[in-house]
């Protein structure tokens, strides 16, 4: 007879394996749809009858982004819907109701439209009057921006999406507040977010940068957890800030960026020839960026995640030194891998690819042995 331990594992386990599936699915969907976009004239067509239709080229970038937005949205919508509502309900990791599901997804699409344009635009602009060292250029806009949006996302993004609460339980604030001083984070302020509206899943974060830095606790986190595993948790997030994690990852990103734009430098042209387009200076020519970011992103995703998951362990074992809580760090991640349905020891090639972080049962052996 199977015990519930194991009807968990297996649900996990299947669980794991429909979502990784969808995403490789997406992955290769994407990809197809972004050949045949361009294979088959339709991104030219598309930006010529805007050039003729638009009397101010200046709408001409916008429309063009929005219209092929908008087409890939309804043609991956069964995906997604599945991917991101079905699936979730039918694991009962949702409570979410399709309405206001779709609200979010609104809100969504029109953030990803805005800084899409932005780094499209951007990237135009430079690409005409950097014609030399455009691929720099362009590398180090991108890395600003990502850097603003970092900041701006506590204050801006996050509560499009869900409430901030004032923090209520002025014993655990001051414990969170004693070990940000213990660990040397500055801490500006404790929120706490009403995840439970939209999903049974549990999450904690230290977000922002300069003045927007702040604790957000997830209502299923907060509501769920002792004071111990809760602050051992946290200081897992203060101590990616105190082992300058952020610098790191920024520093990597940066390389990742710098080095994907180059190689568009020193090879569009030969991939160019091949879709009958002249130059990158050509709109119809977006697709050929986005499949380039596609395959990268593809080949990088295995080095990316070997690095983040070295250092989540490295910040595991330094909120263990700190806190000493090693009893509460094994039942707070056996606790998430239960609310969050994880896959506690994935299959090596899926650990490869999809994992930022080490498995549940490789965090609990670590602390185990610490």
């Amino acid at each position: 007879m199977m015990s519930d331990s194991d009807s968990l594992t297996n649900r996990a386990k299947r669980y794991s394996t429909r979502k990784y599936s969808l995403a490789i699915i997406g992955i290769i969907y994407l990809l197809l749809l972004l050949f045949l976009f361009h294979g088959l004239g339709l991104s030219k067509l598309l930006a010529y009858h805007l050039s003729k239709l638009v009397t101010n080229n200046f709408f001409v970038t916008p429309l063009y982004i929005a219209i092929v937005y908008l087409a890939y949205y309804i043609l991956n919508f069964p995906l997604n819907f599945y991917q991101a509502f079905i699936l979730e309900h039918k694991f009962s990791l949702s409570n979410q109701k399709i309405g206001d599901w779709f609200k979010d997804q609104i809100k969504a699409g029109v953030i990803s439209y805005i800084i899409v344009l932005i780094l499209v635009s951007a990237f135009y602009y430079i690409l005409r009057h950097y014609f030399r060292i455009w691929w720099l250029i362009i590398s180090l806009f991108w890395i600003f921006f990502s850097l603003v949006l970092a900041k701006l996302t506590p204050v801006v993004i996050i509560p499009l999406f869900f409430k901030y609460k004032k923090f209520s339980d002025d014993t655990l604030k001051e414990r969170i507040l004693q070990l940000g001083d213990k660990m040397k984070v500055k801490i500006l302020d404790v929120f706490e977010i009403d995840f439970s509206k939209k999903t049974l899943k549990a999450n904690a974060a230290f977000v922002g940068i300069g003045n927007t830095k702040r604790v957000i606790l997830a209502d299923t986190l907060k509501d769920k957890y002792n004071y111990d595993e809760i602050t051992v948790i946290l200081a897992h997030e203060f101590a990616h800030y105190r082992l300058k994690h952020l610098i790191k990852l920024i520093l990597l990103n940066s390389a990742v960026t710098i080095i994907l734009f180059y190689i568009i430098f020193i090879t569009s042209d030969s991939f160019l020839s091949i879709f009958g387009l002249n130059s990158l200076w050509d709109l119809a020519a977006l697709p050929i960026i986005l499949i380039y970011f596609t395959i990268f992103g593809i080949i990088m995703q295995p080095f990316e995640n070997y690095i983040s998951r070295r250092l989540e362990k490295n910040a595991d074992m330094l909120a263990l030194k700190v806190t000493g809580f090693q009893k509460a760090f094994i039942s707070a991640m056996e606790k998430l891998s239960l609310q969050n349905l994880a896959d506690r020891n994935p299959h090596p090639v899926i650990k490869f690819f999809f994992f930022d972080h080490p498995p549940i049962d490789e965090r609990i052996d670590m602390a185990k042995s610490f």
